[in-house]
């Protein structure tokens, strides 16, 4: 059907299921179009909720901007939320309901309804703002209701995060054959397609796929097909849907062609990127060299690790522009293994992947300890430990899949910047030297929301650090201690006066190399 038909299968009230990961990945734009279009003119669909496990949009008129008008939607339940500023400022004027889950929590629960299991039990989110002793998944005055619920087996706590039915599911594909078999054959993920489809299918729901072909019976092998002709009650096709926003096609980045001399341009121009930015050398780049000296500092030759976004990503360039991923296996929460890391808007894009999982999947495997080492970003830091990213400055943000990586990586190393807003530094030199403090402080007495629990890492034996141009933390039993701090740095005047809270001072303060300062 059209999608302008396919929008009328939804209802007034009805819960919709959203995938899509940021810059375009899996995202059902045409028929997000579609149902814009039709609450624009006839203001129908009304009073939707909305759930989505990844940040889907261009922060500016796709993805979850589509519906983010007044009335259309009472209620969201997001893991991401920055891709769709209008969305945001729905939830901090309180014209809708504003909730969030973990990424993989979200995926993970849509496959417990589809199964009719009684919700997630799982770990994921004890002591972080999705328990409801923190605030349930909360983030404005007009949610009033908790997402989970605190359990207790065995003498351990966990969350039960509650089901509830999925009415419509909207689902992106690459092809369909006449029956409604479906195919992800030239998607850069799976995400969580298939388990959103199951939770609309045995909710008595809807689901909904947009494809870019319609191919002949009997054209998708039977190991080929991802989603069912049974699950399926619509497709529409879009012949101009694309892999992203601007790349219309490209077969290294769906894993059906091993691009190898576009892997080797791709080293070239990295060592050459390394070259250049000797010219625009900052403190991110000196961040990430020092948290690469962690990399390889554990007890497996060949760690798991997983990149956050933000300084993250120039460690990603670090290693590979130094051609040491194969001593890596490297993962990203969207499924996928290996290959070269997209980053910026194509952040969840992967060229040249040797493996591509479904999310849930891939969650599992983090939630079950698979995760040796996680390179995160922070936007607060307090005196426990704890590090806030999913709701700053008033803004719901949304951890996506934070938590779920954060609470269950065995060594997790936080990496940003000491302070923010009118920040200057000199550095390239050998050295750090602070010209102008920030007039944000990021390392706060206590967080606005915690997305990440010190506390709770304790009782995990996690090992955790917190990574600044400015100087060294880590999480230790009695506090947050400072134990390195940059060359050129005055403890005191950059370091311990711009902090929220006195953090503990080790014996012996060491100085970072001054090789991470050098352009």
């Amino acid at each position: 059907m059209t999608a302008a038909e396919a929008a009328n299968l939804i209802q007034d009230g009805d819960t919709v299921g959203l995938m899509g990961g940021g810059g375009g990945l899996m995202e059902a734009s045409h028929t997000f179009e579609a149902i814009q279009n039709r609450f624009l003119t006839t203001q129908t669909p009304r009073n939707l909720t909305v759930i989505h496990a990844l940040g889907i949009g261009d922060k500016k008129t796709t993805g979850m901007n589509c519906f983010a008008h007044e009335g259309m939607v009472k209620r969201v339940i997001g893991g991401h939320w920055v891709w769709s500023p209008a969305m945001q400022q729905l939830a901090l004027n309180e014209k809708i309901e504003a909730y969030i889950l973990p990424g993989g929590v979200s995926s993970q629960l849509m496959r417990e309804i589809g199964a009719g299991r009684p919700g997630l039990f799982t770990h994921v989110g004890i002591g972080t703002v999705c328990d409801p002793r923190l605030g349930g998944g909360k983030m404005n005055a007009s949610a009033k209701e908790d997402l989970s619920e605190v359990i207790e087996m065995d003498g351990r706590e966990y969350l039960r995060y509650k089901p509830f039915p999925i009415h419509v599911a909207i689902v992106r594909a690459s092809a369909a054959d006449e029956d409604g078999n479906i195919s992800f054959e030239h998607e850069a993920a799976n995400l969580d397609a298939q388990s959103l489809a199951l939770a609309a299918r045995n909710s008595e729901g809807k689901v909904i796929v947009q494809v870019k072909e319609r191919l002949p019976k009997g054209s998708l092998k039977a190991r080929e097909v991802r989603i069912p002709a049974a699950w399926v009650d619509a497709i529409v096709v879009d012949s101009n849907q694309k892999t992203s926003y601007d790349i219309a096609f490209d077969p290294a980045l769906s894993g059906e062609l091993f691009d190898e001399a576009r892997l080797n341009s791709e080293a070239l121009d990295q060592q050459n990127e390394m070259a250049a930015s000797q010219e625009e050398f900052s403190e991110r780049q000196a961040i990430a060299r020092r948290a690469c000296e962690e990399l390889f500092n554990t007890k497996k030759a060949r760690p798991v690790i997983n990149y956050g976004v933000g300084v993250p990503d120039a460690i990603a360039k670090i290693i590979a522009a130094r051609n040491e991923q194969h001593r890596i296996y490297q993962t990203i929460e969207h499924g996928t293994y290996g290959g070269t890391l997209m980053d910026g808007v194509l952040f969840g894009y992967a060229r040249n992947a040797t493996a591509v999982l479904d999310a849930p999947t891939q969650f599992d495997f983090y939630s079950g300890g698979g995760l040796d080492i996680a390179f995160l970003g922070f936007g607060e830091l307090d005196q426990d430990g704890n590090v806030n990213v999913s709701k700053l400055g008033g803004l719901t943000v949304g951890p996506g899949g934070f938590i779920d990586i954060a609470q269950n990586a065995r060594k997790v190393v936080f990496c940003g910047t000491f302070a923010a807003k009118g920040v200057k530094l000199s550095t390239g030199d050998g050295k750090m030297q602070v010209l102008k403090q920030g007039e944000i402080k990021k390392l706060v007495a206590q967080v606005e929301q915690i997305t990440f629990s010190g506390p709770q890492s304790l009782v995990r034996n996690q090992h955790v650090l917190y990574l600044t141009e400015r100087a060294s933390f880590r999480l230790t039993n009695q506090g947050v201690e400072l134990f390195e701090i940059a060359p050129g740095i005055d403890l005191q005047k950059d370091v311990l006066d711009q902090m929220g809270f006195k953090p503990l001072l080790s014996k012996q303060i060491g100085v970072m190399s001054s090789d991470c300062f050098i352009r």
